[in-house]
């Protein structure tokens, strides 16, 4: 019997024109190249212009995946973006997105899940489409984290970047989810004791201030490395698969030892994950569909391929996502 299934038909992004690498960041802190790749494994990050809305980099980043899907947009049902760095406290910046694409039916709204954004958001998408709720619709991750960074801070302020990746997915029937193309399946934990450890100390309801992005860099570490470990090993044994199983791990781009760390608890082999960290920081909710999308473009992943998603972010909160591409 066939079930209704989510398909990835293309997916785009969008970085920001100005490039910020560790040189210059050690023209205005403490800090130098070699202390934030050894720690990181950064080299550069993009950074917004003056005037430039996460609801640009979502645009832009839509616009390249709907080209890629050969889609008009006019035939989306929904668009649910991942950010922590809205426009605006209110309206959701989906709603700029849906404006900006010339869009008015069918529903937007932001998902706010931080560095896990995507994954929550893709797994809200495909739940849905399997519900009969939307036939074709934009999930988009996209951050102007630069925007909440204290610049004196080096422990964070070296860590971040900007930019911005969306995917099309719509609505398909399959026989056999395991070897057809679909978004196989999502799992999704938060555990809400652990918020000091990483958090924006301002907001609309305490301090009535945007506020600046704080962390406890070896307790996130720590516990990142058990979670997203985790997370992974539950993925793949509720579809009875195997580490080897995998042809591409697309993880969140936070930190490089803990790609590593991951990877090998695992059992991933190096060649299998696809990095972009080097070259685009962490970019939060968008850090998942800018390295799927590199990594599509530049025809490593290929149709067919089983890809694995992963993601944790503040809250803390965590997830995968299992997709046949």
């Amino acid at each position: 019997m066939k079930q209704t299934r989510s398909v990835v038909l293309g997916c785009g992004s969008y970085l920001p024109e100005r490039v910020l690498t560790n040189q210059d960041l050690a023209r205005i802190v403490d800090t130098s190249d070699e202390w934030i790749s050894d720690r990181s494994g950064i080299k550069t990050r993009h950074i917004a212009a003056d005037g430039e809305m996460t609801s640009d980099l979502g645009i832009a980043a839509a616009r390249a995946a709907l080209d890629h899907a050969g889609i008009d947009p006019q035939s989306l049902d929904f668009i649910i973006l991942a950010t922590s760095t809205p426009d605006n406290t209110f309206p959701s910046t989906a709603t700029t997105i849906q404006a900006g694409l010339g869009l008015t039916h069918g529903f937007a709204f932001d998902v706010q899940a931080v560095c896990s954004g995507f994954a929550y958001a893709l797994a809200t998408a495909d739940n849905f489409i399997r519900a009969g709720q939307g036939k074709r619709g934009l999930v988009i991750g996209a951050e102007t984290f630069s925007r909440i960074l204290d610049w004196e801070d080096r422990g964070t302020c070296v860590l971040f970047g900007d930019g911005a990746g969306a995917v099309v997915l719509e609505a398909t029937q399959v026989q056999d989810p395991m070897r057809e193309r679909c978004i196989i399946g999502s799992m999704l934990f938060s555990d809400g004791r652990h918020k000091d450890k990483l958090y924006v100390d301002g907001g609309p309801s305490s301090t009535q201030t945007v506020g600046h992005l704080r962390m406890q860099g070896k307790e996130v570490f720590r516990f990142a490395v058990n979670a997203i470990s985790d997370v992974v090993e539950r993925t793949l044994a509720a579809h009875n698969l195997r580490p080897s199983d995998i042809d591409w791990f697309v993880p969140h781009q936070a930190n490089k030892r803990i790609l590593d760390g991951t990877a090998k608890k695992v059992g991933i082999a190096e060649e299998k994950i696809v990095i972009t960290l080097d070259r685009h920081g962490n970019t939060s909710a968008a850090s998942i569909p800018l390295a799927l999308s590199t990594a599509v473009h530049d025809g490593r992943i290929k149709r067919g391929d089983l890809v694995l998603f992963e993601a944790m972010g503040g809250g803390f909160t965590w997830g995968a996502n299992l997709v046949r591409w």
